[in-house]
């Protein structure tokens, strides 16, 4: 009886779940950090740190991902989609005076979202985290997405070449 439920639980999850592979063509391109958004969390960083990120550019391809001059070749990404309640409840803290985020804070206005997670060595980013800015997403829409770097988020916008003449 528990070998048949931790197959279904397996096959479940699968089917939310899609195996790594490299930064999908959605993806791929450059993107600016244009602002902090506020949330109902606890970080790790103060606004100083949080400042640090703003205007910085986050670049994805398929052979790369890059924040700054830190960059991941050859990338493996897993891709899910995850529900509102999921992401608040895998996201959040317990209790009255916990840190608390949801897609309506973030700007979501569906209930499910693309999640994308790139994997990577550990990062020197500052002493709190060893997270690379943008290497956690969800897609806001096509042209924009949401990070967190010690529970703080971020949105970072696509940057559009205008047209070659």
């Amino acid at each position: 009886m528990n070998r048949m439920l931790f197959l279904i639980f397996i096959f479940l999850g699968s089917l939310r779940t899609v195996p790594a592979q490299s930064i999908p063509k959605e993806l791929q391109g450059k993107w600016i950090v244009r602002r902090e958004v506020p949330t109902s969390t606890i970080s790790c960083w103060g606004e100083k740190e949080a400042k640090t990120l703003i205007g910085t550019e986050i670049e994805y391809s398929a052979e790369s991902f890059r924040w700054q001059k830190l960059v991941t070749k050859n990338p493996t990404v897993e891709i899910k989609i995850i529900s509102a309640k999921q992401f608040h409840d895998e996201n959040s803290g317990q209790g009255a005076n916990g840190s608390e985020v949801n897609f309506r804070q973030l700007g979501i206005k569906n209930d499910r979202a693309t999640q994308l997670v790139i994997e990577h060595s550990a990062a020197n980013i500052s002493a709190a985290t060893t997270e690379i800015p943008g290497d956690s997403i969800l897609i806001k829409n096509k042209n924009t997405i949401i990070f967190s770097v010690c529970s703080l988020y971020f949105e970072a916008e696509r940057i559009v070449s205008p047209p070659r003449n």
